[in-house]
């Protein structure tokens, strides 16, 4: 189990489950429009896409144009990302034109900086790196295109506002890591060697659960982590693997455990230890999808913190589409909305359940 919430964090987390659970009344709210404007059109946050659909009429909303971008589709917490992004969009009437990021910051810029002239009603981007994306943002300000950012900082957060970040969907990603640390120096009883597989380190997101990882090391002196910390394997499966196996190949004795920033570098890295010294090895991880829940299921992964990918893609879209259709303003909005995400394990089967039904593709909440 993991350790009680804050009280702030836990008010959050009944708020943005309530979002989640009402999700299904979300294609009538988006239909609560205000008084329309000129030729049946309800206003829009800023001046209105050159492109926009008409005006809405009693059958619906109106038709609106959004610009989706997260760090790489190779990545299966990116991919359902698209999933949720697209199905949600068809139920707001919301166009979804996607743009990969590769988990290659250059080229989601020169992605992003082609089409900071076209038509958008909003925009929605994981950043691969903070501040790749920042002047791209700033010229969609300048043309009153609101940029929501997810999961992953786009500037800093005293940045966002002047650069033209209405507000941040994001999980916490410093309790992502502490939880599922936590849950490993546990298990392998406080003592012994290590593993730490990191995502990207220009990643903010990466930077919170390498913060995660450390407040809880801190507190078990008799654990020692292999390769003198930290090791970037930017998000890939391959690099991780190439990692671990290099680092396992060093060992004569059995390595206690290991934490990964996601579940796809630890799945990529099991194979490794099966018919060795290191076969018991405690892992852990992030993201908490179908297939980490299902490693869970079957005792292959020992624990993993769900990274709300669909909750933060759909929130992202949802909080787009009200900004548009209510022609709400920035101080309106807060600068960040947090997604919360339990720790799953085999020991709590209820929550291991109510996960793998929600992070199904087909139902795109969790």
């Amino acid at each position: 189990m993991s350790a009680p919430l804050p009280a702030e964090q836990s008010n959050r987390r009944s708020f943005l489950e309530q979002l989640a659970l009402g999700g299904g009344a979300a294609a009538l709210l988006a239909g609560c429009q205000p008084a329309a404007g000129p030729g049946g059109a309800p206003p829009a946050a800023g001046a209105p896409a050159a492109g926009a659909a008409a005006g809405g009429s009693a059958a619906g909303p109106r038709r609106l144009r959004a610009a989706f971008s997260n760090a790489g589709l190779q990545s299966t917490w990116c991919a359902l990302g698209k999933t949720t992004a697209e199905l949600w969009g068809q139920l707001l009437n919301v166009e979804v034109v996607w743009f990969d990021g590769e988990f290659d910051p250059e080229k989601q810029r020169n992605k992003i900086d082609t089409i900071t002239g076209d038509d958008w009603d909003f925009c929605c981007f994981q950043a691969v790196q903070i501040d790749s994306l920042k002047e791209p943002v700033s010229r969609l300000k300048a043309r009153n295109i609101p940029v929501i950012s997810m999961d992953t900082l786009l500037v800093a957060m005293d940045e966002m506002r002047n650069t033209g970040v209405w507000v941040e969907v994001t999980p916490d990603q410093v309790f992502m890591g502490e939880s599922s640390s936590r849950y490993l120096m546990e298990k392998i009883g406080g003592k012994g060697k290590v593993i730490h597989i990191g995502g990207l380190s220009a990643h903010s997101g990466a930077q919170g659960r390498k913060q995660g990882f450390e407040n809880v090391h801190k507190n078990y002196p008799n654990v020692e982590v292999l390769g003198s910390g930290v090791r970037w394997c930017d998000w890939k499966k391959e690099k991780a693997r190439d990692t671990f196996e290099a680092l396992i190949a060093q060992e004569q004795e059995p390595i206690a455990g290991a934490f990964f920033h996601s579940d796809d570098m630890a799945l990529a890295c099991l194979p490794a230890i099966e018919n060795t010294i290191h076969k018991k090895m405690v892992v852990t991880a992030v993201d908490g999808q179908k297939e980490g829940l299902l490693a869970v299921k079957e005792g292959r992964l020992a624990a993993t913190t769900v990274n709300p990918v669909c909750l933060i893609h759909k929130t992202a879209l949802v909080v787009g589409q009200f900004i548009v259709r209510n022609a709400e303003k920035p101080d309106n909005v807060p600068l960040e909305i947090i997604t919360p995400g339990p720790l799953v394990s085999l020991e709590n089967k209820t929550t291991l359940d109510a996960m793998f039904y929600l992070a199904d593709p087909t139902h795109c909440l969790v």
